[in-house]
């Protein structure tokens, strides 16, 4: 008789909606709450740098999730989307580090590069408010090995986490010269 391994269900809805909702929020209130002058002279110039070095690594875990994936290494590709989450969470307390002390940088191109920018940055903007609950409920399949379900959000996740994950470095290296 063939033994069935399953796996216990776990609802992660519940933890799903409220890091949505906790991780969104938070990084709304940045744009609206006075900046903590606290620090005094500290300079935080590097933590966009940083930003954008977690963002590149987020990039190529996922290509490498990805690439692990095709090959049909379950294992490899976890670790590897575990690899992104990890730095896409240190580049998420980075970043909302970063914006609760320090005054925004403005763009300062004109021309073509200023809509091309705009586009980017509102793009990946857009995309991150999405990304969340996609990444947590793929991951949440992902673990429950719902692979069905887990391959059909992953087909919309994975491209639009590369997106997001791109488009931050680019956002970094093209208002990097304005800070």
């Amino acid at each position: 008789m063939e033994q069935q391994h399953t796996v216990k269900q776990r609802n992660f809805t519940p933890i799903i909606v409220i890091l949505t909702i906790a991780i969104n929020s938070l990084v709304a209130i940045l744009f609206f709450m006075p900046k903590y002058n606290g620090l005094g002279d500290v300079d935080l110039t590097f933590l966009p740098f940083l930003n954008a070095v977690m963002n590149s690594f987020t990039f190529v875990f996922l290509v490498a999730a990805l690439v692990s994936i095709k090959k049909k290494n379950i294992k490899s590709h976890t670790r590897f989307v575990f690899a992104a989450l990890s730095t896409t969470a240190i580049f998420l307390v980075s970043y909302v580090t970063y914006h609760a002390l320090a005054e925004s940088t403005h763009f300062g191109g004109e021309g073509v590069i200023k809509y091309v920018y705009y586009f980017i940055l509102i793009s990946h903007i857009l995309l991150s408010i999405v990304i969340v609950p996609l990444v947590l409920t793929s991951v949440a399949r992902g673990i429950n090995k719902q692979t069905e379900k887990h391959r059909k959000i992953a087909k919309i996740t994975m491209p639009m986490w590369l997106y997001v994950s791109m488009t931050g470095v680019l956002v970094y290296l093209m208002i990097s010269p304005y800070y």
